[in-house]
């Protein structure tokens, strides 16, 4: 869904499924003993629960992490492409850089985080296609000029390159992680089998 916020500030969470996921498509993850909420592109979560972990995977698409260091609430997007939707465009208007940084901003600010204390880092836009047209640095130059634009303080990045990145993000402290991923490493295909579990769990 498009634009999804969620809300992870409950204090129950409903018991998972014989896989491990639950209702919401979240599921455990030991590595960082905390719920792993994924999100793909065109969406946005926010939370502000300790055990909450924002995840993505990502390739020439840019993700945003927006926290607010006072009020413990933060949230993470995923967009595709650079700028806004045009006349006539069809698609998720929410894969459009626009779209998903001013829809995450409203979402924190309506959580409680306040606009002018929001920090923000900045992860993808690789080039993992070698041609004349690289989108993942037009993904990253529209990112940058748009947090300028913004007035919100850039704390972090970690964009462009050659290798895709899955981003770990914990809303309720701003901390974040970044992990490439390489073409030949072990685990790769198994995680992406999980993610797309995750998924289908989520829309159903």
């Amino acid at each position: 869904m498009a634009g999804k916020s969620g809300n992870h500030g409950s204090n129950h969470r409903h018991p998972p499924d014989a896989e491990g996921f639950r209702p919401d498509g979240s599921f455990f993850d030991p590595d960082f003993n905390a719920y792993a909420i994924p999100i793909t592109l065109g969406e946005w979560r926010v939370g502000r629960r300790q055990d909450d972990m924002v995840t993505t995977m990502l390739g020439s698409c840019i993700a945003a992490c927006i926290h607010d260091p006072v009020a413990g609430v933060g949230g993470m997007n995923h967009f595709l492409l650079p700028g806004k939707p045009g006349d006539g465009d069809t698609g998720v208007a929410a894969r459009y850089g626009a779209v998903a940084m001013d829809g995450l901003l409203a979402a924190v600010v309506e959580a409680g985080g306040w606009r002018e204390r929001l920090e923000v880092k900045l992860f993808g836009g690789a080039r993992l296609i070698d041609s004349g047209h690289d989108i993942g640095a037009e993904n990253a130059a529209f990112a940058l000029d748009y947090v300028t634009q913004a007035g919100v303080r850039l704390t972090g990045r970690d964009l462009g390159g050659t290798l895709g990145r899955r981003v770990m993000f914990f809303p309720a402290t701003g901390r974040a992680y970044r992990r490439f991923l390489l073409p030949d490493m072990a685990g790769v295909e198994g995680e992406v089998r999980q993610w797309r579990r995750a998924r289908r769990k989520s829309t159903t």
